[in-house]
């Protein structure tokens, strides 16, 4: 990390330690490498930090207390979450200096109103627990991610986390009412309004929204909750060619309107690799002979019928037109499952080729087929025989362009190529009008490249904001600008 992402700050004293350990308690404070190891590595190992000290708080008064001292003694907070981030986000710098506070004890879901639509929960709780708390009520909490069994909701609207359902609902941003923040000196934001129309002034909630842990802490938020679908449509459909794809979504609007919940498009590579290494992922059809499978769910809340009706419409419109040339319709909730789980296994499953150089892009949606025809030759130049292993939302134009190594080539010699890979690929998007981060977010990976494909107003308005809520730059430096 560059030494001035942390110009300024200090290492904390001892007795700033024993201070921080006191709040939380020693049963919640980490010093043992041992017991810290899991909250010091990202899960590619890309990013491995240090640390003097891991806190664990229980409460949101903790958590102002911790920010306190560390504003008036001048030493680095990096707040984590689920460590689930991809960009680096949440991992210390290798200087040993940062302190890390982990918000897992803020686990609390303090209200949860079907009727009125919102929840209220701490940063610490779940994905899949917030899910699970709405569908206790008959209610629906939409943000669904791989990895939602162990991120945390602080850091899925820290990271305006996206995901399979932001066609039908938006991303996280888009899914919060109001927030309780800990600014860096201290101070508590009470911002827990369940308010769908508030026009007083600046919309402060989302300034923390999407902000990595550089503006303030989120310790709990008011979360949307909307109808639960009560039948669901699944299907896999092989396309001859990406520019049907274009052709065939615009037809399942049409047939769907906002029933139409997810529109995920997969290459014919990316299927090859889940069937060959996640245990029991089965192959939809006999062969997979087309290039480009797109998996399609439309929902309800109706009881019964419509998004069976709907889906045929859509598939025998798109079947009259040539735009797809076969279709798998899930006929139960387990075949449903099945056809998900070669979604969802995709980017665990992509570790066993060997090194990937991963891009998480985003272009407008009538450009994804003109993205994908000129990033092939781009990365072969880079590096012949490379694999691209492409998916991703199609209807809100996040690509997962990950490029698989050469079989034969070492892993350690084809990661070298990150950068001018990533180069590459982010000066194709910028061209397209598209952007570097769909919904990873920037950490430290992308850090440096934000300062090449945003303009210099953007970026002046950002330093401000952080300058404004973190003078003394503590909060997660060297992270994101």
């Amino acid at each position: 990390m560059n030494d001035r992402s942390i110009s300024g700050l200090l290492p904390p004293s001892p007795s700033a330690i024993e201070q921080l350990i006191a709040i939380v308690g020693h049963e919640h404070a980490l010093t043992d490498p041992h017991d810290q190891a899991p909250f010091l590595r990202e899960w590619r190992g890309r990013y491995v930090g240090r640390t003097p000290l891991v806190l664990r708080p229980g409460s949101t008064a903790e958590v102002s207390a911790i920010m306190e001292i560390a504003n008036r003694k001048r030493f680095a907070i990096v707040t984590q979450g689920g460590n689930t981030g991809l960009v680096g986000g949440q991992i210390p710098a290798e200087t040993g200096y940062e302190i890390i506070l982990t918000t897992n004890r803020l686990h609390r879901i303090r209200d949860v109103n079907a009727d009125a639509g919102h929840m209220t929960a701490e940063a610490g709780v779940t994905l899949a627990e917030v899910q699970a708390r709405a569908a206790a009520v008959d209610r629906l909490f939409p943000l669904s991610l791989a990895s939602e069994g162990t991120c945390t909701i602080g850091g899925n609207l820290a990271t305006n986390a996206g995901g399979v359902a932001v066609l039908a609902y938006g991303s996280a941003r888009q899914l919060v009412l109001g927030l309780e923040v800990v600014l860096a000196d201290g101070r508590v934001w009470d911002g827990l309004r369940a308010l769908k129309k508030d026009n007083t002034g600046y919309d402060l909630k989302q300034l923390f929204v999407g902000s990595e842990g550089t503006l303030g802490i989120i310790t709990a938020a008011v979360l949307k909750l909307f109808p639960a679908p009560a039948t669901k449509s699944t299907a896999l459909v092989a396309l001859p060619r990406l520019d049907a794809a274009l052709q065939f979504f615009r037809a399942a609007e049409r047939a769907a309107g906002h029933n139409l919940t997810a529109f995920e498009f997969i290459s014919r590579e990316s299927l090859n690799v889940v069937l060959h290494h996640v245990e029991g992922a089965r192959a939809p059809f006999d062969t997979l002979s087309q290039p480009w499978y797109v998996l399609i769910e439309i929902s309800s809340t109706a009881q019964i019928g419509e998004p069976d009706d709907l889906m045929q419409t859509a598939l025998g419109e798109a079947l009259e037109n040539g735009l797809i040339t076969d279709a798998v319709l899930a006929r139960s909730i387990s075949q449903s499952e099945a056809l998900w789980k070669l979604r969802e296994t995709l980017s665990e499953a992509q570790r066993f080729e060997g090194g990937s150089i991963k891009h998480d892009i985003s272009v407008p949606v009538g450009r994804i087929p003109e993205f994908i025809a000129r990033a092939a030759p781009i990365v072969e130049s880079i590096c012949p025989g490379c694999r691209p292993i492409v998916f991703g939302h199609f209807g809100d134009g996040n690509i997962h362009y990950n490029i698989s190594q050469p079989l034969e080539m070492d892993k350690a010699a084809y990661l070298k190529l990150w950068e001018p890979m990533n180069e590459a690929v982010h000066t194709l998007v910028t061209e397209l009008g598209g952007s570097i981060s769909a919904e990873h977010g920037i950490g430290r990976m992308k850090r440096e490249a934000l300062t090449h494909f945003r303009s210099q107003v953007e970026l002046d308005l950002m330093r401000q904001l952080k300058q404004t809520f973190d003078p003394q730059g503590i909060l997660n430096p060297g992270k994101l600008i």
